[in-house]
């Protein structure tokens, strides 16, 4: 459950933009914690687009 969860909030970020003030307000998140995944999909959203041959 607690995995569903985090993919949940991941895909959030990925979907709305990596803004920890958004994911600490729909997900009722401690800012580190949202931080921490607006880090991660920020990361995940560069990658995908050095690695897109169309981008």
């Amino acid at each position: 459950m607690e995995r569903l969860r985090a993919d949940r909030q991941l895909e959030e970020a990925m979907v709305q933009g990596p803004d920890p003030l958004h994911l600490a307000e729909v997900f009722g998140l401690h800012e580190k914690t949202a931080m921490r995944y607006a880090d991660s999909a920020r990361a995940l959203l560069e990658q995908a687009a050095e690695t897109d041959p169309a981008g």
